[in-house]
């Protein structure tokens, strides 16, 4: 697969760089260092016997293809990697070597390790989302637009409040992924420290705490909870960021304009119509959420594993894992860029609320058109103005004014308020607020 043109657009690219091969191999050895460590804290290894291991297998090149090339007879990259580190110990400390462990704690734990600073950048990320979110509701908060509801013109908002959606959707998703605990895994070959007795559990919440990795109330081999709440914590995040490129880039669109992407020489570019300014950014972020969805679905699926070691999902799982952490960094990287840049048009945002001749007000012209005139006639009359106004491209209140059935029966201040959507925007403004209230308390 030509991963470099299909699949690594889509994610953080300095992510990329520290979750490669030889990342997992690091983390599979500090793994097993750090288990023959507190094995030998509790006298099961040899005073001294963890740091000679560290100080030859950290300078020791491990062979990562032939680690990739192993996997088609083990299943599994932990099975050759321990045999690559055994072969590179001297004979004394073969034994010590991944000593009461399986090929699932090295590779549970390494991921969980290559997975730790993941969720680090994708909280700072989504801070920086937040703060920029913050800042856009603000400058916006009485900013008059369009609510659209079912594609179709709907009632007046301000982009405040839609920004403040945005903000809100990407913070619970934050305040999820930092909630979420990625455990040790140890557990020897059922999961049940064979031969080591009680002192297995202890060598398990030592090394959690040795790692700096959550301590399990059991080995879960066959238990995926955590990787159930990570890949759907991963995935509600994917969903809200989503939201937000789907958002803005329905409002870029030339006959609506309201915002348009940050400038960039060369973004959004057509290769064959110059005068295109396409919604690029807008394009990676669902582009990258689309597939975090996709493998949202295989670690659902994955969840049941039979008996005490799982035949296939266990495997199924590792590339949607960490894949979907990339993804999703590349996604917030890209929705960072785009609310701190954010262009918004007002003017444009004024024109469309007009777009109706005015029929957007159609309600509260209705509402006050009823005492007088009735419920069906009101509803009649403030529609048949609208089209007048949206034919003749006359003011909507000047419409209204010159009907046959409402001349000399309203007050024209009335009649003004009325049709003016910046004095029907519901409680908008006070939802500003209230979210930046919230946003900020996290």
């Amino acid at each position: 697969m030509p991963a470099s043109l299909l699949q690594h657009p889509f994610m953080s690219q300095s992510a990329l760089a520290e979750t490669d091969s030889e990342s997992m191999v690091q983390a599979m050895l500090t793994f097993e260092l750090g288990l023959a460590e507190v094995q030998e804290a509790c006298g099961a290894v040899p005073a001294g016997a963890s740091r000679q291991m560290r100080d030859i297998l950290a300078q020791h090149a491990f062979d990562v293809e032939a680690i990739a090339a192993g996997i088609a007879s083990g299943g599994n990259a932990a099975i050759p990697f321990v045999k690559q580190g055994r072969a590179a110990l001297p004979d004394e400390l073969k034994r010590y070597f991944h000593q009461g462990a399986t090929s699932q704690d090295v590779v549970d734990s390494a991921l969980m390790l290559l997975l730790k600073p993941r969720l680090a950048a994708l909280d700072l990320l989504l801070v920086r989302c937040r703060i920029a979110a913050i800042t856009l509701m603000e400058a916006h908060a009485g900013t008059a637009m369009v609510g659209r509801t079912l594609m179709q013109q709907a009632l007046p908002i301000t982009f405040g409040v839609k920004v403040a959606h945005w903000a809100i959707g990407l913070e619970q998703a934050r305040r999820r992924l930092a909630g979420v605990e990625l455990p040790v895994q140890f557990g020897g070959a059922v999961g049940v420290h064979s031969g080591w007795d009680d002192a297995g559990l202890d060598f398990m919440d030592a090394l959690a705490e040795r790692l700096g990795l959550s301590t399990p109330v059991l080995p879960w081999h066959t238990d995926r909870q955590p990787v159930h709440a990570l890949g759907t914590a991963l995935d509600a995040a994917a969903g809200a960021v989503e939201k937000l490129a789907l958002d803005v880039s329905l409002l870029t669109q030339t006959e609506v304009g309201e915002v348009a992407e940050p400038s960039a020489p060369g973004m959004g570019e057509s290769s064959s119509m110059p005068h295109k300014r396409n919604p690029v950014r807008c394009a990676l972020i669902r582009g990258a959420a689309r597939q975090v969805h996709g493998h949202a679905s295989v670690l659902l699926n994955a969840a049941a594993q039979p008996l005490e070691r799982g035949l296939g999902e266990w495997h199924a799982e590792w590339g949607p894992l960490v894949d979907s952490a990339l993804l999703l960094e590349g996604a917030l990287e890209q929705a960072a860029a785009l609310l701190e840049g954010l262009e918004v048009h007002p003017e444009a945002m004024r024109r469309n609320l007009a777009a109706t001749g005015g029929g957007i007000m159609a309600e509260p012209v209705a509402k006050l058109l009823a005492p007088t005139l009735g419920t069906d006639a009101a509803k009649r009359i403030s529609s048949e103005a609208a089209e007048t106004a949206r034919r003749q491209g006359t003011p909507y209140a000047e419409a209204l004014n010159e009907h046959p059935e409402v001349q000399g029966r309203l007050d024209a201040e009335a009649v003004a308020q009325a049709t003016d959507p910046a004095l029907y925007l519901g409680s908008s403004q006070r939802q500003v607020q209230r979210a930046k209230a919230w946003l900020n308390a996290g």
